[in-house]
Protein backbone atom coordinates (compact mmCIF):
# COMPACT_ATOMS: atom_id res chain seq x y z
CA UNK A 1 0.00 0.00 0.00
CA UNK A 2 1.43 3.22 -1.03
CA UNK A 3 1.67 6.01 1.83
CA UNK A 4 0.91 8.85 -1.08
CA UNK A 5 -1.47 11.26 -0.29
CA UNK A 6 -3.26 13.24 -3.28
CA UNK A 7 -4.87 16.70 -2.56
CA UNK A 8 -7.88 17.24 -4.81
CA UNK A 9 -5.73 20.21 -6.55
CA UNK A 10 -2.93 17.88 -7.71
CA UNK A 11 -5.75 16.37 -9.56
CA UNK A 12 -6.24 17.51 -13.53
CA UNK A 13 -8.58 19.40 -14.91
CA UNK A 14 -10.68 16.65 -15.98
CA UNK A 15 -10.49 14.66 -12.77
CA UNK A 16 -11.76 17.80 -10.95
CA UNK A 17 -14.29 17.80 -13.52
CA UNK A 18 -15.11 13.66 -12.56
CA UNK A 19 -15.10 14.64 -9.01
CA UNK A 20 -17.52 17.21 -9.13
CA UNK A 21 -19.90 15.34 -10.71
CA UNK A 22 -19.48 12.50 -9.10
CA UNK A 23 -20.51 14.49 -5.82
CA UNK A 24 -22.90 16.03 -7.54
CA UNK A 25 -25.15 12.81 -8.56
CA UNK A 26 -24.07 11.37 -4.82
CA UNK A 27 -25.81 14.61 -3.40
CA UNK A 28 -28.60 14.27 -5.93
CA UNK A 29 -29.42 10.82 -4.83
CA UNK A 30 -30.92 11.91 -1.76
CA UNK A 31 -32.06 15.70 -1.81
CA UNK A 32 -34.02 15.77 0.96
CA UNK A 33 -30.69 15.48 2.72
CA UNK A 34 -28.82 18.26 1.26
CA UNK A 35 -29.45 20.86 3.91
CA UNK A 36 -30.74 24.62 2.99
CA UNK A 37 -30.55 28.09 4.83
CA UNK A 38 -33.63 29.35 6.36
CA UNK A 39 -33.50 32.28 3.49
CA UNK A 40 -33.31 29.67 1.12
CA UNK A 41 -36.86 27.79 2.10
CA UNK A 42 -38.12 31.23 2.54
CA UNK A 43 -37.07 31.93 -1.37
CA UNK A 44 -38.46 28.99 -2.60
CA UNK A 45 -41.45 29.00 -0.70
CA UNK A 46 -42.04 32.88 -2.09
CA UNK A 47 -41.23 31.87 -6.04
CA UNK A 48 -43.64 28.76 -5.72
CA UNK A 49 -46.40 31.12 -4.18
CA UNK A 50 -45.57 34.01 -6.73
CA UNK A 51 -46.46 30.83 -10.06
CA UNK A 52 -49.16 29.58 -8.14
CA UNK A 53 -50.69 32.88 -8.05
CA UNK A 54 -49.59 33.88 -11.74
CA UNK A 55 -48.84 30.73 -13.15
CA UNK A 56 -48.45 32.42 -16.76
CA UNK A 57 -45.12 34.14 -15.18
CA UNK A 58 -43.32 31.03 -15.54
CA UNK A 59 -41.04 29.98 -18.18
CA UNK A 60 -41.25 27.00 -20.94
CA UNK A 61 -37.90 24.96 -20.56
CA UNK A 62 -37.03 25.32 -23.92
CA UNK A 63 -37.71 29.19 -23.32
CA UNK A 64 -34.81 29.10 -20.51
CA UNK A 65 -32.35 27.59 -22.97
CA UNK A 66 -32.67 29.79 -25.39
CA UNK A 67 -32.45 32.75 -23.19
CA UNK A 68 -29.03 30.99 -21.72
CA UNK A 69 -27.56 30.27 -24.99
CA UNK A 70 -28.50 33.97 -26.42
CA UNK A 71 -27.01 35.52 -22.54
CA UNK A 72 -24.14 32.94 -22.74
CA UNK A 73 -23.26 31.68 -26.10
CA UNK A 74 -23.96 27.85 -25.43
Amino acid sequence: MSDTVVSVFDLSPAEKLQLVEDLWDDLAATPSDVPLHDWQIEELERRKANLMRNPASGLRWDEVKRKVQANYGR
